[in-house]
């Protein structure tokens, strides 16, 4: 085996990212408050196509040198934009007939392995505060709430891991 070059890798130009099919994917972030891990999603969803990305509530917006670290450009890539109230956004989703799923703990939550997204239906995934989580009000006002399975001792995980694993599971449901 040998590691490929970067110019091996075959990647879209930005030009031909914008204009490509983009997953029927949407993230939201819920007052995240690192920018690290804003950045981190950032990149995460340039890598899996996503359409769009909603900065809510205290989530800060790009341009900013710590986004921009761990984004390394993406954020020239994936469209995005802030809304203010997470609720509303979730409210103007729903409206335009896009599922909403938050990523959460919570009763009655579907285990994201069990979870079987409709190709061709659009979901929106919210992922919430680093301490907090997605804000009940929001949990309560989506279609649908799925849980990462873990079985070690702690009981969360990053919020740029869980964008990781999320997006990376639905990404293949939706494509292979």
């Amino acid at each position: 085996m040998r590691k490929l070059k970067n110019s091996e890798l075959e990647r879209l130009s930005p030009t031909e990212f914008k204009q490509a099919n983009k997953t029927s994917l949407i993230v939201v972030l819920d007052n995240i408050r690192s920018l690290n891990n804003i950045g981190s999603v950032f990149r995460t969803s340039d890598a899996f196509l996503i359409e769009k990305i909603y900065l809510c509530g205290i989530t800060a917006q790009p341009p900013h040198k710590d986004i921009h670290k761990t984004a390394l450009g993406s954020t020239e890539t994936v469209a995005w934009e802030y809304v203010e109230d997470t609720l509303v956004l979730i409210e103007r989703l729903k409206d335009l007939k896009i599922k909403t799923v938050a990523i959460e703990q919570a009763d009655n939550a579907v285990q994201l392995q069990n979870f079987k997204p409709v190709k061709g239906e659009k979901l929106a995934v919210i992922f919430g505060n680093e301490v907090k989580g997605v804000q009940q009000e929001v949990v309560s006002a989506c279609d649908t709430c799925v849980e990462i399975p873990q079985f070690g001792t702690k009981h969360s995980l990053n919020i740029s891991v869980s964008c990781g694993v999320v997006l990376w599971d639905l990404f293949a449901k939706l494509h292979f």
